[in-house]
């Protein structure tokens, strides 16, 4: 259970959140062989850091990778990796699962967070199904609908005043002092069950280009961690083209990454839709810079506009996704028409998190109303 920060190449013989000069660290790079099982989890049994907990699973995994017709127009074969089936509607549960079986096994009775949306809910969700507390800290702006779907699966949630970019290594200290394991964006169990997504992708097609919606960090590092380790294996013969993408309004590590600089700056007063990808400090965002120089990928922004218009094109398909997740539709348009994605690609977008969590966000159609004995005059087309 060798840990290594990918910044500065510090290794680690025990379990850490994060490295000594200040960034995340990482689990060795697996090498092994896929098996016949049920489950990502027992498919690649030889790749986790801790052996899962497969008795408190909840089915998160193995989600459907979906032919689009949007990729049509832009004469592209796109796939869309609907993560909104997972149990709490989010890829979150993936890490969450297996930080919490490492958890168990490491004797901690209670777990945390600092999230206000899909991670809050889902480590909640989880505690309660491997009989752990939860202590949820969000932010005192967190709305009361976030907050009651959070609660409900029974975990302590805790409202705090004050800086909610300090809250995550506050967290931690905390963590460490009161025996309470926190699994923040970044934890490198959590990174580590993001790598099912890419080995899932791998077993049905050989994609060129994977688009994801980044916010801390965490999704890419694990997305981009799945597809080197198969590399590796020799599962794979070539890596895809990883494509960041974050909103205009929230775009720390895409305005590094276009600057030519080699670290992130704090991107001072976040505006978007994409609330779930508006990280002003991604903890993970050198991390993520530094993949993104090493390959050659890819990192791009999209506005508000755009996002609206591809999450109504999604739910034209029948996927009802948060804005965040919609971002990826919006960033492939822009490299198809510029040629950076050429004809006949196949692409692979990640949709992060259900819209249903985002409902007053989104407009519908108008509601028509109509008396029963005039209902024919409704339904004409």
């Amino acid at each position: 259970m060798r840990l290594r920060c990918p910044l500065c190449g510090r290794e680690y013989d025990k379990p850490v959140q994060r490295c000594s000069c200040g960034e995340p660290v990482e689990f060795e790079s697996f090498k092994g062989e896929p098996y016949i099982g049920k489950t990502v989890w027992e498919r690649f049994w030889d790749f986790w850091p801790v052996e899962p907990s497969l008795e408190f699973s909840l089915g998160e995994g193995d989600t459907p990778l979906i032919k689009s017709k949007i990729g049509e127009e832009l004469g592209v074969k796109l796939y869309l990796k609907n993560e909104t089936v997972n149990p709490t509607w989010s890829f979150k549960d993936r890490g969450t699962f297996l930080a919490m079986s490492y958890a168990v096994k490491a004797g901690y009775k209670a777990v945390g967070t600092v999230s206000t949306g899909n991670m809050a809910a889902s480590v909640s969700a989880y505690a309660s199904r491997f009989g752990l507390n939860a202590k949820i800290l969000v932010s005192e702006s967190a709305n009361d609908e976030k907050v009651r779907a959070v609660s409900v699966y029974g975990g302590d949630v805790i409202r705090v005043r004050g800086d909610y970019g300090k809250l995550y290594f506050e967290s931690l200290r905390l963590g460490e002092e009161l025996g309470v394991y926190f699994i923040n964006s970044d934890n490198p169990f959590r990174v580590d069950g993001y790598k099912g997504i890419a080995f899932e992708i791998a077993e049905e097609i050989s994609p060129d280009y994977v688009l994801i919606p980044t916010s801390s960090g965490g999704l890419f590092r694990g997305i981009a961690k799945g597809f080197t380790e198969l590399m590796r294996s020799g599962l794979i013969e070539e890596l895809p083209t990883l494509v960041a993408v974050q909103a205009e309004g929230c775009s720390p590590i895409c305005r590094a990454f276009h600057d030519g600089k080699e670290r992130i700056e704090h991107f001072e007063r976040p505006d978007t839709i994409a609330k779930a990808i508006a990280n002003p400090y991604p903890p993970s965002g050198n991390a993520v810079l530094k993949l993104l120089r090493d390959f050659g990928w890819e990192c791009v922004t999209v506005s508000d506009s755009e996002i609206i218009e591809a999450q109504r094109e999604l739910a034209g398909e029948g996927l009802f996704v948060q804005p965040a997740s919609a971002t990826g539709i919006s960033a492939l348009k822009r490299l198809a028409e510029s040629g950076v994605v050429p004809e006949g690609s196949k692409v692979v977008s990640i949709l992060t998190g259900s819209g249903l969590k985002t409902l007053s966000h989104m407009e519908g159609r108008e509601i028509k109303e109509c008396p029963l004995e005039g209902l024919e005059n409704c339904m004409s087309f």
